[in-house]
């Protein structure tokens, strides 16, 4: 008697009557990737980086400013960059104008630098509506449900703190 394998490769097709039994690794790699490709397309159409954009809108949620490091802490904690990519971030935004060493070293935003923020915060209203299109509130936050307990599943409960995000004073 002859067997016959098949030895062919084949990749597998993803598809919604196995979505149980999907790769989390995967599905939220490519989300992940899908949509900071679209965010950063939209910043670029302003001429600013994420970076930029997280130095220009996590200063103004602390009256008086940050410090060079407070921004470092707060932007590196949660993010997947490096303390010199913030660095490099505000200089370029003090260089155009849009942020100003103020007292005891800490960095605000100026008048051109408040201005820039309200438009390209526009800029990020559409890009989340687009992101978020078809998606009802119950769905987004049934997702993020789901995504948290997988974070604290695999031990990470570091990764939910909000806490990381901006410095006690």
């Amino acid at each position: 008697m002859t067997t016959t394998q098949n030895t062919q490769l084949t990749t597998p097709k993803f598809d919604d009557s196995n979505l149980a039994g999907q790769p989390i690794g995967y599905w939220s790699y490519a989300a992940h990737m899908a949509v900071i490709r679209h965010i950063r397309a939209a910043l670029a159409t302003q001429d600013v980086t994420q970076p930029q954009w997280w130095v220009l809108n996590r200063t103004v949620l602390v009256e008086g400013g940050l410090t060079q490091q407070e921004l470092r802490v707060a932007l590196t904690a949660n993010l997947d960059h490096r303390p010199e990519e913030i660095d490099q971030a505000l200089y370029s935004l003090v260089a155009r104008g849009w942020m100003a060493e103020g007292t005891e070293g800490r960095y605000v935003l100026t008048d051109a630098g408040r201005e820039a923020k309200a438009r390209i915060f526009e800029v990020v209203r559409r890009v989340r509506a687009e992101i978020h299109a078809g998606i009802t509130d119950e769905e987004y936050a049934a997702a993020l449900t789901v995504l948290r307990r997988m974070i604290s599943n695999v031990g990470a409960d570091e990764l939910l703190s909000p806490d990381r995000r901006l410095p006690k004073r």
